[in-house]
């Protein structure tokens, strides 16, 4: 019996599953409902143990639940086209970015994505899914989602297959993020808590960075949004050129304008909470 103990949204609750606490999602499982009431659990589509996805519950009381929704159109669809569930992280994460790249298109932000060509060719049938994931974002919120977002979307969708990968360069890897995201910690003057949302983004773009780093692969943008990002959040840019110069100082890895551009986004959006 799944018995409603919180409301998120329309789609979403925490319910009591036995003893456990657990967030319900299916379409309209919360629509009219108040707590106590029961769920059907014929009407949940996914059933997470809350203890373990407390970053998707802060998720969910965050971002409209409009975007919510489209990401998990975004992943319904995707597994009908690969056959296979998907790893079921990704609606943190995709969640995220599609809230994301909206929000920062309605500024006049667009990133463009250097990877386009090279995902195209080797991500073809996850492309296929983002080129239908930013269509359906466009009709769903009038919002002219650009072609780069489909390669970012196709990204996310191929990073949630298992893979392997050298364990000394991953702890290596995570040892100079955790750096990072202290010097700007530091350099902000504030501490992320590492149960936050918002220390989870911070965390999955540096790793990106640093693999685009290493693969001397770079966002791209052009030198007018570069400045008007640099003119318009100077706090948080001069906190990513400290930080990198730092990172640069200590492992000589070095980190271009674009990316500290891009860098500067996640700091700003960091600040803002």
């Amino acid at each position: 019996m799944l018995r409603i103990r919180k409301i998120l949204n329309n789609n979403a609750v925490i319910v009591m599953d036995n003893d456990q606490e657990k967030i319900a999602l299916g379409p309209g499982v919360g629509f009219n409902k108040q707590k106590q009431d029961i769920v059907v659990r014929s009407t949940v589509e996914k059933l997470f143990v809350l203890k373990e996805h407390e970053k998707l519950q802060q998720l969910l009381e965050r971002i409209p639940e409009k975007h919510f929704m489209l990401s998990e159109d975004i992943i319904r669809h995707a597994e009908k086209e690969l056959g296979t569930r998907i790893n079921e992280h990704i609606l943190i994460m995709l969640t995220d970015h599609v809230s994301f790249a909206i929000e920062r298109l309605k500024e006049g932000i667009h990133v463009k994505n250097k990877l386009l060509q090279e995902i195209k060719i080797l991500y073809k049938q996850e492309f296929a899914i983002g080129q239908w994931a930013i269509k359906h974002i466009e009709e769903q919120t009038q919002i002219k989602m650009p072609i780069d977002e489909a390669a970012f979307i196709a990204l996310h969708i191929h990073m949630m297959k298992l893979k392997g990968g050298d364990l000394r360069q991953t702890v290596r890897q995570t040892t100079i993020v955790s750096e990072m995201v202290e010097r700007i910690e530091t350099c902000l003057g504030i501490s992320v808590h590492e149960d936050d949302i918002a220390y989870e983004r911070l965390i999955m773009h540096l790793h990106f960075a640093l693999t685009r780093t290493k693969q001397f692969h770079n966002h791209v943008m052009d030198e007018d949004m570069l400045q008007m990002i640099q003119s318009k959040y100077q706090t948080s840019h001069q906190c990513a050129r400290t930080m990198a110069n730092e990172i640069f100082a200590a492992y000589e890895i070095d980190f271009p304008e674009e990316e500290l551009g891009y860098i500067t986004l996640h700091i700003e959006r960091l600040r803002q909470g």
